[in-house]
């Protein structure tokens, strides 16, 4: 009897735990850290990292200058930090932030004269960056969280739109692309004419033209061969930049744009015709990839030829990548995979408007809004709505 009794009230204090400890996680509240960040000249500045010092959560700054973080009570005591090519690293205290009723962030400009320092021959900074790549990048096991978005437009106005979040399990450029599990998916109407269907996900591209990574893509090219030469110098985070401009001798229109730190070779910056790289330091000292865009048309030969003609030879698609959180954890980068191998426009997942609502996506971008405006004009269904009846 006592011993039973003793069991009633042991299971009643486990139950009573679980739920406070259920009632604390979720009591956990989120607050999103937004802002605009200019520089001396009152002008925007696009591509600026800015997280949490010492915390893998952080996002990048838009186009437009504009940035959005969304944090937990947990962080409220830490630093907010922004930094960028060329500018010195801003920092404030979270609370010290959100207490300003002017959310505007004024990067000073770090001047770097280079004329006095001894440089290297701008091929030999390529040649350290590549051989230092593993040191210098976050290249064991990591999971990057990544917001994927494609958008899609025929005559120059927004046809498709679709949206992954995706858990990226990778070892950095310095290796072979890893694998991924889309985990969320949303997309608008499909309005295309042409609605082209890819044999694998879009996160193929960002990799296949990172001419840092190997890859047996046509984008792959030997950047040794490149012609290499100084165009201008920057600093970020305390170390001198160079700007290094290679071209191909191949072909001659070709060309990339390589920011390498002078001290360790680190590159924080790439700039491959319409693709951009922007890399920011880790807690650990290396780096990872931050943000990425590109866009591309499609040539004739990959067109179906009952479409030639048509609207269909317009077909341009436009990739943003924003990599909102890095998880170095062992145990929390185990993922399932998914939809490595299927168009992002084609994964059959549960849509989940909660965690859309709940997640820190980055302020809407004048491209966003052009999307966004375009394919709410066409049959005057806001986005939100088609979000709703599309995905099921």
């Amino acid at each position: 009897m006592l011993k039973h009794y003793f069991y009633k009230i042991l299971h009643f204090s486990i139950g009573i735990f679980t739920m406070l400890c259920i009632y604390t996680t979720s009591a956990q509240q989120k607050t999103v850290v937004k802002g605009t960040v200019y520089d001396q000249n009152n002008e925007t500045v696009p591509f600026v990292t800015v997280g949490i010092v010492n915390k893998t959560i952080g996002t990048a700054s838009t186009m437009d200058g504009e940035f959005s973080l969304m944090i937990t009570d947990k962080e409220m005591q830490d630093t907010l930090y922004v930094s960028g090519l060329g500018f010195d690293t801003y920092k404030i205290k979270v609370q010290e932030y959100l207490a300003k009723k002017d959310r505007k962030i004024v990067l000073k400009e770090n001047i770097v004269n280079l004329e006095t320092v001894q440089l290297l021959h701008p091929i030999d900074y390529v040649k350290n960056a590549l051989d230092k790549l593993k040191e210098n990048t976050l290249s064991k096991t990591h999971v990057k969280e990544i917001l994927y978005r494609r958008a899609a437009t025929e005559n120059d106005k927004a046809k498709f739109f679709v949206e992954n979040y995706i858990k990226f399990r990778d070892r950095g450029p310095a290796y072979w692309m890893g694998t991924i599990q889309v985990t969320e998916s949303r997309k608008s109407a499909d309005y295309r004419f042409w609605k082209r269907t890819q044999w694998r996900h879009s996160i193929h591209n960002m990799c296949d033209v990172n001419p840092l990574r190997p890859g047996d893509s046509f984008h792959k090219r030997d950047l040794e061969k490149f012609e290499w030469k100084k165009i201008g110098s920057s600093s970020y985070e305390g170390e001198d930049v160079v700007i290094l401009e290679g071209r191909n001798p191949d072909k001659k229109w070709e060309k990339m744009t390589l920011y390498v730190g002078i001290d360790n070779y680190q590159v924080f910056k790439i700039e491959r015709g319409s693709s951009i790289f922007i890399y920011k330091k880790h807690k650990s000292g290396k780096v990872h990839l931050s943000y990425f865009q590109n866009e591309w048309n499609f040539p004739k030969d990959q067109i179906p030829a009952n479409m030639l003609g048509t609207a269909a030879e317009t077909l341009h698609y436009r990739i943003e990548a924003f990599v909102l959180n890095v998880e170095t954890e062992r145990k929390k980068t185990r993922i399932r995979e998914y939809g490595i191998d299927i168009d992002m426009g084609s994964l059959e997942l549960p849509y989940n408007p909660e965690f859309w609502k709940g997640l820190s996506l980055p302020p809407d971008t004048k491209f966003y809004k052009r999307i966004k405006s375009e394919l709410e004009g066409l049959y005057g269904v806001p986005l939100e709505k088609q979000f709703e009846l599309v995905n099921q």
